[in-house]
């Protein structure tokens, strides 16, 4: 599910005359599989939904994202690592 959709390129491009850098961030997640997280760490809403940049630089596009796996490790809690890892 797409929350939100930020045009950060055009902050970067104002006041430059340029049309680039183009670059976007998305803000995206299941909010089902976040509630499932924050029952066992409830610090998991502030990671969840995640976040993923799609931007493009001189060699091409880049795509950056965190898993949830990387925010909730510090946690200790295997289940909410279990719901973020998700089927499998």
């Amino acid at each position: 599910m797409l929350f939100a959709e930020f045009d950060h390129g055009a902050i970067v491009r104002s006041g430059t005359n340029r049309g680039t850098p183009r670059m976007i961030r998305f803000v995206i997640g299941n909010p089902l599989i976040m509630r499932e997280m924050a029952k066992h760490v409830p610090d998991a809403g502030s990671y969840a939904p995640v976040t993923v940049l799609v931007d493009e630089r001189a060699d091409g596009v880049h795509l950056s994202y965190d898993r949830m796996t990387s925010f909730l490790a510090p946690y200790n809690n295997p289940e909410a690592l279990k719901v973020a890892r998700g089927p499998g």
